[in-house]
């Protein structure tokens, strides 16, 4: 099964992994977890999610991609679908969903589907990626419908496209859009809890890496260079001052998926990690034992994970918090830095014991 039309030479070998009764929480991020775990538990989202589940037009929905769509199949875009295939066989998903090709320039692919999830590609992705880069974009929609996540991205889908205009809905507009934004927190965890299984479908983090940087730049690998893609990522994390890192919130709220830079680096590190390595060597968690899993460890993973990030982070904002935390001295004169940066010599006039951030020894907003 894990053969593919064609028989490329310039591609990993067919001979992947396979990983039977893998669960979900084998490669969900522990940030997807607990911003689901956070949603659930927002005020009014039981309520809407319950009247949406009645609501929304699925029959219509799967009607319309049936008549102004391809469908995927042995005579049909025949290469998808070994992919398709391929793809459930490797995460052992048992019921092969559908997929489609919908004609649009702009390339995405989205899992979406309350009752059963249906995989969308645009033809604008189809003719972007190369097959290894398109194997893993399949495998991180598989890895969406693995994790039950498309229930969720469709009620996001209807709540930013259609319910926010509706008032009949019985929860306020403010509510509603409480619930959007905590969707989109969520949305964009889980590409990054995809984008492993991706990896994990695809074996080959070259061909996720490259899709990562056409998804940013286009069909020009011949002008683009991983490292110095990556490097954009890091940048990107410790550049500039607490300006800047408020702008960086502003900027992804709106967003549905993480920033590109920002995927491949993440993506980059999980392929590194223990964690990853343990999964190819066939120790992983496995679906029958989901129902023992503890809620309460989940919270500690996921605990545990903010807690490094802020640790380790290079963001300025993040730096803060780290002194906040850790009892810093002289918070005034730590904002007014990591705000404006340092100023050599600009303790005069600035009142206070005179131990402020002058002389060239103040902290350097890095």
């Amino acid at each position: 099964m894990t053969e593919s039309p064609g028989g490329s030479d310039n591609v990993p070998s067919r001979d992947r992994k396979r990983f039977p009764g893998i669960s979900s929480r084998a490669y969900e991020h522990p940030a997807d977890r607990s911003a689901l775990v956070a949603l659930r538990k927002l005020s009014g989202f039981d309520t809407i999610f319950k009247t949406l589940s009645g609501l929304l037009p699925e029959r219509s929905l799967r009607l319309m991609f049936l008549s102004d769509s391809v469908r995927v199949g042995d005579q049909q875009f025949a290469h998808l679908n070994d992919m398709l295939r391929d793809a459930c066989y490797i995460l052992d998903l048992e019921k092969v969903p559908p997929m489609y090709v919908n004609q649009d320039p702009n390339p995405n692919a989205m899992c979406i589907g309350l009752d059963e999830p249906v995989i969308v590609l645009t033809t604008g992705l189809v003719e972007l990626l190369d097959e290894e880069e398109m194997r893993a974009v399949i495998g991180h929609e598989v890895g969406h419908a693995l994790s039950g996540h498309a229930v969720y991205r469709t009620i996001m889908l209807f709540l930013t496209n259609v319910a926010v205009k509706v008032s009949w809905i019985p929860l306020g507009n403010v509510a509603i859009m409480a619930i959007v934004t905590a969707l989109r927190e969520w949305f964009r965890k889980s590409e990054l809890s995809a984008d492993r299984a991706g990896l994990l479908v695809g074996q080959d983090l070259q061909a996720s890496m490259r899709g990562l940087m056409k998804l940013a730049g286009g069909n020009h690998l011949h002008e683009m260079n991983v490292d110095a893609f990556l490097k954009q990522a890091e940048e990107y994390e410790q550049g500039g001052d607490l300006r800047d890192s408020v702008l960086k919130i502003l900027n992804l709220l709106p967003r549905s998926h993480p920033f590109t830079t920002v995927r491949a680096a993440e993506l980059k590190k999980w392929a590194a990690s223990r964690d990853h390595q343990r999964i190819l060597d066939g120790h992983y968690p496995r679906r029958d034992e989901d129902k023992d899993t503890s809620v309460s460890d989940s919270f500690r993973d996921s605990a545990a994970h903010y807690a490094d990030s802020v640790r380790n982070s290079k963001d300025p904002l993040m730096g803060l918090v780290r002194d906040i935390a850790g009892g810093a001295g002289d918070l005034g004169g730590k904002l007014r830095d990591t705000v404006f940066g340092s100023r050599d010599g600009g303790a005069n006039g600035s009142g206070g014991s005179g131990k402020g951030p002058g002389g060239g020894k103040g902290p350097s907003g890095d």
